[in-house]
């Protein structure tokens, strides 16, 4: 029998954090919890292209060329996606809004829908720049296998060396410490208007995102629990 959280519903969410905040993760717990549909826009763009929609086609061609998929087609995906029949209930956004123009656009969006005039509950993960640059230098990766540790969160049994198959683990070029700084700072820069905008509307629900996994977690249920009683 599905649970009480699995059967209300529970409309929008929106999932605001910096890399390294641990937006993956919770995402996919608030998803099965609630019975809701996890929405990437990678995941809607990959999978247009792959099945060659009009939307894909105009993708693959701008992306060729060398260009970032401009946000109206992006939103065109998103719309797509969000009249699906898994939507009804509610859905999770990972990764969209990215910018204040896409979030006003989702506004406008779910305002002129017929069966959905709920605002998006906003869950933004907090965490502080230097746990968060420790977090994301400190991984490794097994190249044989694909096996990801953290030096300081979940370190392998013997140094640098992957717990399955004993291969040297190895760091992404672009988990050095300069190209991350690079990358947290571009995401402060886009975001800062967007928490600024939900937190001016009071939808924005912060969370606590340098405690452990499982109170994450917790807070997250808590937040929505409270929003979408």
């Amino acid at each position: 029998m599905a649970s009480t959280a699995t059967q209300r519903a529970i409309g929008p969410v929106v999932l605001l954090g910096p890399p390294g905040a641990g937006k993956g993760t919770q995402a996919k717990r608030i998803a099965e919890h609630y019975g809701i549909p996890q929405i990437s826009t990678g995941d809607i763009l990959r999978a247009n292209v792959a099945s060659g929609t009009e939307l894909g086609k105009k993708a693959k061609a701008i992306m060729e060329s060398g260009n970032l998929v401009p946000d109206e087609l992006v939103q065109q995906m998103v719309a797509d996606r969000l009249r699906q029949p898994d939507c009804a209930r509610g859905y999770i956004l990972d990764g969209f809004p990215r910018t204040l123009a896409q979030a006003q656009w989702l506004d406008n969006y779910l305002k002129n829908q017929k069966d959905s005039q709920v605002a998006p509950v906003v869950v933004d993960i907090q965490v502080g720049y230097n746990e968060l640059l420790g977090r994301l230098t400190g991984r490794r990766t097994c190249p044989t296998c694909g096996r990801i540790y953290n030096v300081h969160l979940q370190p392998p049994k013997v140094d640098e060396l992957c717990d399955v198959d004993g291969a040297k683990l190895v760091t992404r070029k672009d988990d050095t410490e300069e190209v991350i700084a690079e990358r947290l700072k571009a995401y402060e820069r886009q975001t800062a208007p967007l928490t600024d905008y939900y937190q001016s509307q009071g939808r924005l629900r912060a969370l606590d995102g340098a405690k452990a996994i499982d109170d994450v977690t917790g807070q997250a249920f808590a937040a929505l629990d409270k929003a979408r009683p």
